[in-house]
């Protein structure tokens, strides 16, 4: 038992299922006071680590509310999307890893913007942005071959997506400003984090993937079976899936695994080593 384990046993009761809903009220909030009183969540909600070290503790939460962008339509489709992100991955994980994935999250944040002050003696503003494309990085790891729509029209793989991100972060860690690596490096940890926990393990996404194609097969020869039936008369086709109430036996004098209903049983032609298939033979002498 890994250590993700022993504390899932131990904490996992205290986990918030469906957070991404929550997640989605904030959001909800932060577009109202953003299209009505923005000044109020720069005042008195965003990530200020000076405010925050002074005893505002809420900004932990309430620097999230802030929207990805700008106008209502664009804001509502990007948020619906980080919820979808958000639940595949609660899905994949499990409500106390998901959890706690989006926990270090936060908490680099807050590090970033408390450690960006102490060091640099400026207040950075981070809002969610690193946040909601760790959500993306993780699933383009689990998933690299799911498709996102560029401009609703353009399929690209999430493998590529995750490239280019990561190599306009990539860009800034290396040409920004020392603030701005620091703010990279801890907002981002929970995705590097992500990256050294999961190799490896049973979320690892190839092991993901071996089992998503092994239940895709399942589901495939199971819905074959049902289709087919379990039982079908050799001569006319018949399966007991069309006609349940129709009785099927096999023959004891055909060579090989030919089964008859009812009506043919008797009937049919009976079949020997490179002899007629009782398809084309009909209804020959009897049994």
């Amino acid at each position: 038992m890994n250590f993700l384990d022993k504390m899932e046993r131990r904490f996992g009761r205290y986990a918030i299922p469906n957070l991404m809903r929550y997640i989605v009220v904030l959001y909800v909030i932060g577009i109202f006071i953003q299209m009505t009183a923005p000044e109020v969540y720069f005042m008195y909600l965003m990530l200020d680590a000076r405010a925050l070290l002074r005893g505002q503790i809420w900004r932990v939460i309430t620097f999230m509310i802030w929207p990805p962008t700008n106008g209502l339509l664009l804001n509502a489709l990007i948020v619906y999307c980080y919820y979808n992100l958000g639940n595949v991955l609660e899905n994949v994980w499990g409500a106390f890893r998901f959890n706690l994935f989006f926990l270090i999250g936060i908490l680099g944040h807050v590090l970033a913007a408390i450690v960006i002050y102490l060091v640099f003696g400026m207040v950075y503003p981070l809002t969610t942005d690193y946040l909601n494309f760790s959500l993306f990085f993780a699933i383009a790891f689990m998933f690299p071959e799911t498709r996102f729509y560029l401009f609703f029209a353009i399929p690209i793989k999430a493998k590529w997506l995750a490239l280019f991100d990561g190599a306009v972060y990539l860009y800034g860690l290396i040409f920004g400003g020392a603030a701005t690596r620091v703010a990279i490096v801890l907002s981002f940890a929970n995705v590097m984090i992500f990256f050294l926990l999961y190799r490896g393990s049973r979320y690892n996404p190839k092991e993901i993937r071996r089992k998503q194609k092994f239940r895709a097969q399942m589901d495939q020869a199971e819905r074959a079976a049902k289709t087919a039936g379990r039982h079908r008369c050799a001569v006319c086709g018949r399966t007991d899936q069309d006609f349940p109430n129709l009785t099927f036996r096999f023959c004891s004098k055909c060579e090989g695994n030919y089964e008859y209903c009812e009506d043919h049983l008797y009937t049919h032609q009976h079949v020997t080593l490179g002899g007629m298939d009782p398809r084309q033979a009909g209804q020959g002498r009897p049994s």
